[in-house]
């Protein structure tokens, strides 16, 4: 370096920084470097009763959505699997997710077999019709399946997590679909990281990820900084993301923490944000969930679009 003339020390300093910051980007980084923005693909439940692909086409196109929940359950036919399958995919619908809500960590041993099987069952289905992900939570080790336990968050469970998630993944051998696992306030994944860590150790390619969060605001410091929260996750997990839930939270005038689920639009999630990291990845879907009515979800869906029109973004029909 001590014999560089002036000239070349300056352009060796701007080669190396250029060279430094390239070799410092991920695969979620370069995902995050295009400025363009992609349309975003709402969805929530379908409250009509439908009879048919077509019917349940025409009440997702009514609700404005462009992205729905699975709409048959694993017992149905091929034959029935395809029909939705197809009338989806020609009404430019995503099917982003079949639920495969159960504890398969459960300590009693018929709950986990019962759940165990309802998860290969469910992902069986999602590579079927050919949803984005089968979602579950990971489970507790507690009684109650959603539940927090002091036993939760320690290594033994994870690598119990790991050992499970790879059993289901093994016994269905998805090749267009993904087992997934949802962000949780008091259980693995409970952060960028933690899901990082997870995803790598179970080491499965049908292994992806799914974002709540809400689930993961679980303190007043997350709380009021949830946007630089929802960046983190997104730079983190972008190359993995293969839908997310929308919801809201707010932060209870009481003397301890308290933190109460709520409606889109009630609460303080930074829907801005959200919907901002979403535009950067293209038909990842965001799913409307745990409201009471239809009235409801006509609110928080009208909420979303209102934040996507203000900030210049799209909302695909």
């Amino acid at each position: 370096m001590k014999n560089l003339t002036n000239s070349n020390r300056r352009a060796f300093i701007k080669t190396s920084a250029v060279g430094l910051a390239y070799a410092g980007l991920n695969q979620s980084s370069v995902v995050h470097a295009s400025s363009k923005q992609n349309p975003i693909r709402l969805g929530g439940p379908v409250h009509e009763k439908y009879n048919s692909p077509a019917e349940w086409v025409a009440a997702v196109k009514r609700l404005g959505f462009s992205a729905a929940y699975c709409p048959i359950d694993h017992q149905q036919s091929n034959d029935v699997v395809k029909a939705y399958a197809d009338a989806a995919r020609k009404a430019d619908i995503i099917i982003a997710e079949v639920g495969a809500w159960s504890n398969p960590i459960d300590p009693d041993d018929a709950k986990r077999k019962a759940a165990l099987e309802k998860c290969k069952n469910q992902l069986a289905l999602a590579d079927r019709i050919g949803a984005r992900c089968c979602v579950n939570i990971t489970g507790s080790v507690g009684e109650k399946w959603d539940g927090h336990h002091p036993d939760n968050l320690t290594q033994d469970t994870f690598d119990l997590i790991v050992e499970t998630t790879r059993n289901i993944i093994d016994a269905v051998k998805p090749t267009r679909s993904f087992y997934t696992l949802e962000t949780m306030p008091w259980a693995y994944p409970d952060s960028a990281d933690s899901y990082l860590r997870l995803v790598k150790a179970i080491d499965r390619k049908q292994c992806a990820a799914h974002l709540d969060p809400v689930n993961i605001v679980s303190s007043p410091q997350l709380y009021y900084t949830n946007g630089a929260m929802i960046r983190e996750c997104f730079q983190k997990l972008g190359p993995f993301l293969k839908s997310c839930h929308a919801k809201d939270i707010i932060l209870q005038q009481q003397l301890t923490v308290h933190l109460d689920e709520i409606r889109p639009g009630l609460g303080n999630l930074n829907y801005k944000v959200f919907l901002q990291e979403l535009t950067k990845l293209k038909d990842i879907p965001l799913m409307l969930e745990h409201l009471s009515t239809a009235q409801e979800y006509k609110l928080a869906a009208d909420h979303i679009r209102s934040v996507a029109l203000n900030a210049g973004m799209e909302i695909k029909e």
